[in-house]
């Protein structure tokens, strides 16, 4: 079982002071929470990408590589990498970099994401959101196998023989494939790759019917079923005390599904986000342990990793929480 955090660098103001960190500060607090995850024995760090100004991370591969700089061990991936309206070829490049940087420590989760802001950004038709992404993943594969490669397609200029460098440190880089509908996690297992579920509300019935989709699809497809694999990401929040988690998180959180709850989340929504079927990870250190443990035995899950920065919480809040799942809930799910 590996065990890990994710961040998004939200960048959300204090619901009790009204201030907001600036985004040179909440770079600085990603890669504090990396190395302290480094330090404290966890497996992985996730970064995931946005373009809107409410987060501080658009170029997930930079962001990656400065954590990569900072850290000794622990494994690097986007949480995730909107590939439809990325160029592959400079996605491959730019993860090959970071990889060199990181001694080999570097994977990739691509996804479509829960915004489509970077659709008109950058010039693209949300409509052709499936065929982008079938294309572009297909061309990454190729890159990835390969330093010299011939390709062609639709949405982006044909290659030929093209030299594909700098090589990643790993053979290939490692590729996940982060997905809630049923037709992209067909396709993940199809193709033949890791799937990420991202727990966002739901039901543990829910989850577990699409990772036993997944694979089912996967055999289907001839692959060995002993290398299915999913990662279950979520929200987390780790206190000593149930109490802690009811009261002192819920301004911070609230902050946080502001937009999308058009207001703050109401108290009784909360509650059953944190009750023993609902979705949200939180709560001490044993009801944590024991949401994860559930959330495992579902999915099957070889992975568990958790944003634990969210919604405007000073500093020392987040690293207090990285300390305690690494030391006191890592070490029970393990």
């Amino acid at each position: 079982m590996e065990i890990g955090v994710y961040t998004f660098g939200d960048i959300v103001a204090d619901p009790h002071t009204g201030r907001k960190p600036t985004p040179a500060v909440r770079m600085r607090q990603m890669l504090d929470m990396a190395r302290s995850a480094d330090e404290l024995g966890l497996d992985i760090v996730g970064v995931g990408e946005h373009h809107g100004s409410g987060f501080v991370n658009s170029a997930t591969a930079t962001t990656i590589a400065a954590m990569a700089a900072q850290t000794k061990r622990i494994r690097l991936t986007s949480a995730s990498t909107l590939l439809s309206t990325a160029d592959p070829v400079r996605t491959y490049q730019e993860f090959a970099t970071a990889d060199l940087v990181s001694g080999g420590r570097v994977e990739i989760i691509f996804g479509r994401g829960a915004f489509s802001d970077n659709f008109p950004l950058f010039g693209f038709d949300l409509k052709d959101y499936d065929a982008l992404f079938a294309e572009k993943i297909g061309l990454f594969a190729a890159l990835n196998a390969s330093d010299h490669v011939t390709w062609s397609g639709r949405y982006r200029p044909a290659l030929k023989g093209a030299e594909i460098a700098p090589r990643a440190a790993q053979a290939r880089l490692p590729v996940w494939i982060g997905a809630l509908s049923q037709g992209s996690v067909e396709r993940a297992a199809r193709l033949g790759y890791p799937l990420v579920l991202p727990v966002l509300g739901g039901s543990f019935e829910g989850y577990a019917n699409l990772a036993a989709y997944y694979r089912a699809v996967w055999e289907r497809a001839g692959h060995k079923p002993e290398d299915a694999k999913v990662a279950i990401f979520s929200h987390l929040h780790v206190s000593e005390t149930s109490q802690e988690t009811e009261q002192d998180f819920y301004p911070y959180y609230s902050a946080y599904l502001r937009p999308l709850f058009k207001g703050a989340v109401p108290p009784a929504a909360y509650a059953h986000m944190l009750s023993r079927e609902g979705m949200l990870v939180g709560g001490s250190i044993q009801q944590v342990v024991d949401k994860i443990a559930r959330l495992v035995e579902a999915t099957g899950a070889v992975r568990y990793v958790g944003q634990i920065d969210i919604g405007g919480q000073p500093y020392s809040d987040i690293a207090n929480g990285i300390e305690r799942f690494a030391s006191k809930v890592a070490p029970q799910l393990r």
